[in-house]
């Protein structure tokens, strides 16, 4: 199965397309389509219908849509958009900051 180095909650900053520059916390992660959804990123519109039992209002609506990972860059608190690297320390992984060298918190 596939892995990603960026997690559900981290904050990333966008690198390429229509979206540049925007930072913005992950809500999904899909690692075998090798994606994210990034909170107020690549908004589109989505038509929504109507549910009679549901009591739901139709229309249009604003929804996220995934955005490459590999067009995003995971945000350091110290030293801001960096790649990430991994280092083992016996049977656990950490993920780690390419330019500083700090310990990035890990998913749970």
């Amino acid at each position: 199965m596939p892995s990603l180095n960026i997690h559900r909650n981290d904050t990333v900053k966008v690198l390429r397309g229509s979206d540049r520059g925007k930072t913005g916390r992950v809500l999904r992660a899909f690692p075998d389509k090798g994606t994210v959804l990034v909170e107020h990123v690549r908004v589109v519109k989505k038509t929504v219908s109507s549910k009679s039992g549901k009591r739901t209002q139709g229309g249009i609506a604003d929804q996220e849509s995934p955005i490459n990972v590999s067009n995003v860059a995971l945000v350091c608190p110290n030293c801001g958009p960096t790649r990430v690297g991994m280092k083992s320390e016996g049977d656990v992984r950490t993920r780690i900051c390419k330019k500083c060298g700090q310990t990035l918190p890990t998913k749970k």
